[in-house]
């Protein structure tokens, strides 16, 4: 047989998983593919093949085709789409009935959607932009083990976005000198101090060092200022034997939350730690580590919203979800996407913000975006005005880089917080009025006045490298 001829053939199969007139059902799970082919290679054959080999099908047709009932299973390209100002890749849409996954099992969705087809020759790049998850599937999965209401009454806060802070240098301090730093912000004013997302269990400074000399500081932190407060102790380890022991000993010392970094140590663990949480009655804060690998080239990989998705239903209390006006990628529009994604019930289709199908979420609790990299007191106004109360603030160098200490840029963050909430209560924009508003706090805040001046000329003024499609 010819390479023509065979080529033949296998385009002729693979067109059979295209079907423009198929209408998808309320339980099929949906998913929108961005395809740049090589060229050659058709629109209709392209979409046909990622079908293809992300459900039932391969590079040929089987005989054991027939000993299952194929139209049942088979996935379906229904639709494709121009790409608005583009003219190298398109969008597909599949639809793939709900039977093909296991409940309750993201890691068994990725693996299906994402597995091989990113290899295929014949596509040049290929990125999974959205996924409508149907009611159905969402149902099995377990999701937040609190939600944000439970997480309110956990804390005692209301009424407020919440405060917290990672410890630098993320990376050599002793266990005492970690539980130093965590009390003087939280008694500054933080509600949360955490671990960032490669602090483990070092020869520095072993885990449980590190969690005797947080709890020790914590619970200082609250009988001095009659507070409730918080430290994600990242309990990520080797194995998920060491992470349960980890999160055991957490629960032991009387801590309200714990830390996961969800990517690198993958949907499964992630799902049987949210399920440990559930049980026994802990908050648990997820780190995205290793997300940009896979989401921001804007033609290859898995766009951030989708990762969103599958984190929900796989389960935490809060994401980290980029900040827009920090140092982190994150187009507004985009991040509010994924920040609808993450605390509602229900999320309408919205190209604006770049989400391409409704998510119904049924009632499945919410979490809370954490808005962390690279802010300071001068972006409160706007991240009050972006996010609102549903959200954790979370600074780094934005507390512990205050000239007076720790304690002081708490302070000054939770003064430029409460002013922000009080002036956009009294209705002024605080995007327009925002150093206005700070400025006459810093009157009555030394510790305000002095991050002011620290941090006025600290900007991150970069072109946003993933954006929404032109027009979309």
């Amino acid at each position: 047989m010819s390479t023509k001829t065979y080529d033949a053939g296998v385009k002729d199969y693979r067109l059979t998983y295209w079907d423009p007139n198929y209408t998808p059902k309320e339980t099929d799970l949906l998913a929108c593919f961005k395809i740049t082919a090589q060229d050659g290679v058709d629109r209709e054959e392209a979409a046909a093949a990622v079908c293809a080999e992300s459900s039932t099908g391969t590079w040929t047709t089987v005989w054991t085709d027939h000993f299952t009932d194929m139209d049942h299973y088979k996935g379906r390209a229904y639709r494709i789409e121009d790409v608005p100002g583009d003219d190298t890749c398109f969008y597909a849409f599949i639809a793939y009935p709900i039977d093909l996954f296991e409940e309750g099992s993201i890691t068994n969705v990725l693996t299906s959607l994402v597995g091989n087809v990113f290899g295929f020759k014949a596509i040049r790049a290929l990125r999974l932009e959205d996924i409508r998850f149907p009611l159905a599937y969402v149902m099995t999965c377990g999701g937040p083990p609190n939600g944000i209401n439970v997480e309110r009454d956990i804390m005692n806060k209301y009424g407020r976005p919440m405060l917290g802070c990672t410890i630098k240098p993320k990376l050599g301090l002793s266990g005492k000198n970690y539980g130093r730093a965590v009390y003087e912000a939280l008694r500054g004013g933080l509600d949360f101090t955490k671990d960032d997302e490669n602090v483990n269990s070092q020869p520095f400074m072993r885990w449980k060092q590190r969690f005797d000399f947080v709890a020790e500081g914590l619970n200082q932190a609250e009988d001095e200022t009659g507070e409730r407060k918080g430290h994600y102790l990242n309990v990520t380890g080797p194995t998920m034997e060491d992470t349960y022991e980890r999160a055991e000993y957490a629960k032991s010392l009387g801590m309200r939350i714990i830390m996961h970094d969800f990517f690198t140590a993958g949907f499964t663990a992630n799902t049987s730690l949210a399920n440990w949480c559930r049980d026994n009655g802990m908050l648990l804060h997820i780190h995205r580590a290793m997300h940009a690998v896979v989401d921001r080239n804007p033609y290859h990989g898995i766009h951030f919203r989708v990762l969103t998705k599958c984190l929900r239903l796989s389960g935490g209390d809060h994401l980290h979800s980029g900040t827009v006006v920090g140092k982190l990628e994150g187009d507004r529009e985009a991040t509010l996407g994924w920040v609808d994604l993450m605390r509602d019930s229900f999320i309408p289709e919205n190209r604006k913000r770049g989400l391409f199908f409704d998510q119904d979420y049924g009632t499945m609790p919410g979490m809370l975006p954490v808005a962390s990299g690279g802010i300071h007191v001068w972006h409160m106004p706007a991240l009050t005005a972006i996010f609102g109360d549903q959200a954790v603030f979370q600074f780094g160098g934005g507390t512990l880089g205050h000239p007076w200490g720790n304690a002081y840029g708490a302070e000054a963050n939770r003064v430029a917080l409460e002013a922000c909430v009080m002036a956009r209560n009294e209705g002024k924009n605080l995007e327009a009025e925002g150093k206005d508003v700070l400025l006459n706090a810093a009157k009555h805040s030394p510790a305000l006045g002095a991050a002011l001046e620290t941090w006025k000329e600290i900007k991150f003024e970069f072109d946003t490298v993933d954006k929404l499609d032109a027009g979309a």
